[in-house]
């Protein structure tokens, strides 16, 4: 953790709104580089293909799946509507995993594009830290398997709060609530990877950091979370939420020192406009 001042700021509902001031800035940043938000768009659009095609082929073959998933029903008068009813069942199950996961396989397809473009914000606010830099392989490896091992940990939470979703009243009111709070912290986990990864930063430290600074984590996962929820918005928000993450890493959460930088403890020297 080389060169890492000790991250200090707001806590509590001033930490929250300060993550989610960075989610603009992230926008704003892409706003002012079309070219790059651009670029950034070319993973989201091949795993949205990739996922239309799936669910597409889900919905058609959905019952056919229940039916190879109940063999115990063949000989019920009502096997037919039993089936469709799990048909539907699976069918929702594929949309909230699709949902879930869709972030993560962007980041592993993007993993070159978004690097790039995490670099280019990194060097726009002053310079790029050194020394947590890996080849591309490694990179895509340890992005893969961070990715597994994050999704381990959002099915740990999501499959619970999915069983308490229906008890009612507490079903429609406190688990809706939990799970974006869940959910966003988990995209926080994943955007912020590659900036932190740049300082050497490995998987338990960066979610040491992030846990330790819980309400900035929440502040900029929850609103990505809830506008990822949208159809077609996480395609076209995706490269303002990793510009936003490079920020986020760089300002606030593991400042690091380039070059002939100055930086006072805990902050890193921004030399753009908020």
């Amino acid at each position: 953790m080389s060169g890492i001042g000790r991250p200090a700021g707001r806590r509590g509902v001033g930490g929250f709104a300060e993550g989610v001031g960075f989610c603009f800035r992230g926008l704003g940043w892409v706003a002012r580089n079309p070219r790059w938000w651009l670029f950034g768009l070319i993973p989201a659009l091949i795993a949205l293909v990739l996922y239309a095609v799936a669910l597409v082929w889900l919905g058609t073959h959905a019952t056919d799946v229940a039916a190879w998933a109940t063999p115990f029903a063949d000989d019920w008068g009502w096997r037919d509507a039993f089936r469709t009813l799990v048909g539907v069942m699976i069918f929702v199950v594929g949309l909230a995993l699709s949902v879930l996961t869709f972030t993560a396989v962007t980041l592993v397809i993007g993993d070159p594009f978004y690097e790039k473009l995490s670099e280019k914000v990194e060097e726009d606010l002053g310079g790029l830290p050194g020394g947590g830099d890996l080849p591309f392989w490694g990179s895509l490896f340890r992005s893969i398997r961070d990715s597994l091992v994050t999704l381990w940990y959002v099915l740990l939470f999501t499959i619970p709060l999915f069983v308490l979703g229906f008890v009612p009243v507490v079903g429609q009111t406190v688990v809706p609530v939990v799970g974006a709070l869940v959910s966003g912290f988990f995209l926080t986990v994943e955007l912020t990877a590659l900036a932190m990864e740049r300082r050497g930063l490995r998987r338990k430290e960066r979610f040491a950091l992030l846990r330790s600074n819980m309400s900035v984590s929440l502040g900029f996962g929850v609103p990505l979370f809830l506008a990822f929820a949208v159809p077609l918005v996480s395609v076209v928000v995706m490269p303002g939420a990793v510009a936003g993450a490079a920020m986020l890493v760089r300002m606030r959460l593991a400042p690091a020192t380039v070059p002939g930088d100055q930086a006072p403890e805990g902050q890193a020297r921004d030399t753009r406009p908020a």
